[in-house]
């Protein structure tokens, strides 16, 4: 009996039933836990202790033992961990003093964090973590709704890092390039490729720009206007009923009466974790190139150490998990170094505040591990191939760019996974193209790989189970489903608009992709200003909403 490649209509059940039941109850561990279930049982056949045994042991615990799992998790320990120390040090509280002084109101404060979004360009992961925990003091101070801090997070990580000329994610998306381009046998220099598809990426590029507007407009609409409605008004930064990825031992930690307030306690320890991500890319790439078979990778790593091509392919080569494991907890030791030595805490006082910070993502880690078991599970039943199958054989070449980027949003929403969805459709994607339209080398085809890679990261960017949107959620301290509820509206809207004035004119009638980009922020900028509506009470005073004449 042979494997079988789907299970047809079945296998769209297990996600169906995770996002159906998540938006309905808004418990989302045991909806990703029947989800599971449902899938191990179609794959048993209907057998359901094979299904309870699988669903425990090979989807829970096989996800666990992931090393790049693992790693993720104790990452987010370490680092929950270091927060916690800086927290009860006054470090936290430090700098949204300051960053207060300098964004007077909310509209300033958004701003500053889309800014630090874009800073940290070299891995999303670490951009969810850094930006959500670190502006948080700042966003709660100016009641800015933890939803809205959540997407301003998310919305910055993905379509950024996946962009970035030097990123964690740039290695994997060459590789699929080069297996993409050798079999079309086509000899192509696969950087100037990825380069060349950037402009055809238009929903993470119209999303960077929607954010800037709606930050700096200080426009909602949808569920965000009466998430921020409700911050601004009555104070409540999370609704009534909500639960946030994490918990009060972080959130609500009490600081010692008559303790310095010094931000360098919050700035050092996180520009550590910064620097440390980055150099231990570099060991990390640098170990896995010396290491492998490439002459001529490694002849340029001797001669060249630090050019930026080197520097590209070091850090597009490295363990990305690895890196950011060394960084938490260098930056965890570092902060426990300056809180002692500045006697503001004790040792036990510091390791009791690291345990509460990273006990305060203990939920957030279980959604985590559970959304990597529906992933898993998604891959057996077939889900992505099954979409893909649908498709096959039933469009012409002009209209593939448009397709797969609603293919890869449908993929990437349903299984949680941007470069799972990259990796079932750009080996299908681009010899398609390439064969319908006659062997085109030009504007279709760059059009097609940008939306292979900008398709997926919608989906990641907004899909319930997707690892990055449950990070952003832990961050900042929201409802996860509130967060995705709020968010979805931005995200279609940004999509349509990368539809309508990107891939049906760029691929359709060969339009300049910087033409489409150019009227996707104008129609970004336009629905934000005429949808959107201004949050009346936008000063803040001393953590106040002030009415303004």
């Amino acid at each position: 009996m042979g494997v079988i490649e789907h299970y047809g209509v079945w296998s769209l059940l297990p996600p169906l039933v995770a996002i159906v039941l998540a938006f309905k109850t808004k418990q989302v561990l045991p909806s990703l836990f029947i989800a599971i279930f449902t899938g191990a049982t179609i794959i048993a056949g209907g057998n359901i202790f094979e299904a309870f045994s699988n669903t425990v042991t090979k989807y829970i615990a096989g996800s666990v033992a992931s090393e790049w799992n693992a790693g993720i998790i104790v990452f987010d320990m370490g680092l929950g961990g270091m927060i916690g120390v800086v927290a009860a040090s006054g470090g936290a509280k430090a700098i949204a003093e300051w960053l207060a002084s300098k964004a007077k109101n909310a509209k300033s404060g958004m701003v500053a964090t889309w800014a630090m979004g874009l800073l940290i360009f070299f891995d999303d992961y670490s951009n969810t973590l850094l930006v959500g925990t670190t502006m948080r003091p700042l966003t709660d101070k100016l009641r800015i709704s933890r939803e809205k801090l959540a997407f301003l997070t998310d919305s910055t990580a993905a379509p950024v890092a996946s962009m970035a000329l030097i990123s964690t994610w740039i290695a994997y998306e060459m590789g699929l390039l080069r297996d993409a381009f050798s079999a079309i046998g086509v000899e192509a220099n696969i950087y100037s490729v990825f380069i060349q598809s950037i402009p055809f990426r238009f929903y993470s590029l119209i999303m960077i720009g929607f954010v800037l507007f709606v930050s700096f407009m200080g426009r909602d609409y949808g569920p965000m206007l009466k998430a921020e409605r409700r911050a601004r008004y009555e104070g409540k930064l999370v609704a009534d009923g909500s639960t946030p990825l994490a918990s009060k031992e972080l959130t609500e930690m009490e600081i010692k009466e008559n303790i310095p307030l010094r931000a360098r306690n919050a700035v050092i320890p996180v520009l550590t974790v910064v620097v440390m991500v980055i150099v231990g890319l570099y060991i990390s790439g640098k170990a896995s190139i010396l290491g492998g078979d490439n002459v001529d990778l490694i002849t340029r790593l001797q001669q060249s150490p630090f050019a930026f091509t080197t520097v590209r392919d070091v850090i597009g080569s490295a363990n990305a998990a690895k890196a950011m494991m060394w960084a938490s907890f260098t930056g965890s030791i570092v902060a426990f170094v300056m809180v002692i030595s500045q006697k503001i805490l004790t040792f036990e006082e510091a390791m009791n505040a690291w345990i509460d910070g990273a006990k305060s993502l203990i939920i957030a880690i279980f959604v985590l591990v559970l959304a990597w078991g529906i992933g898993s599970m998604c891959k057996d039943l077939g889900t992505a191939k099954f979409l893909v199958s649908i498709l096959a054989g039933k469009i012409s070449a002009s209209i593939i760019p448009l397709a797969v980027f609603v293919l890869g949003c449908i993929i990437a929403f349903s299984t949680g996974t941007s470069w799972g969805t990259t990796a079932i459709l750009m080996p299908i994607a681009v010899p398609l193209v390439f064969n319908l339209s006659g062997g085109d080398t030009g504007t279709l085809l760059f059009a097609t790989i940008g939306a292979v890679f900008t398709g997926a990261v919608f989906g990641d960017h907004c899909s319930p189970i997707s690892d990055t949107t449950i990070m952003s959620s832990m961050s900042a301290a929201s409802d996860h489903i509130d967060h995705v509820k709020t968010q979805i509206p931005y995200s279609l809207t940004v999509a349509a608009i990368a539809v309508v004035v990107g891939y049906l004119p760029a691929a359709v009638i060969g339009i300049n992709p910087v033409v489409s980009l150019v009227l996707g922020y104008a129609a970004a900028f336009v629905c934000v200003r005429f949808i959107g509506q201004e949050i009346e009470n936008e000063k803040v005073v001393d953590g106040v909403a002030v009415e303004q004449n």
